[in-house]
């Protein structure tokens, strides 16, 4: 359950990364590319992530 846990938020501050770079408009080809909506979403997304593989980490077996 450890690892579970550790991937998905591995993956969710993949996910929050991806949304902020192209909100910020770093990538583009996206109707989301360089809008503030998801310039704002991605780094709370990518912040929650790193919470849920935080916890995943410490948590015992």
């Amino acid at each position: 359950m450890r690892i579970a846990i550790l991937g998905l938020g591995v993956v969710v501050t993949c996910f929050g990364v991806l949304w902020a770079l192209q909100g910020f408009g770093v990538v583009g080809g996206s109707p989301m590319s360089n809008t503030t909506t998801w310039s704002v979403i991605g780094p709370i997304v990518a912040v929650i992530g790193i919470a849920i593989a935080g916890f995943g980490a410490r948590t015992r077996k």
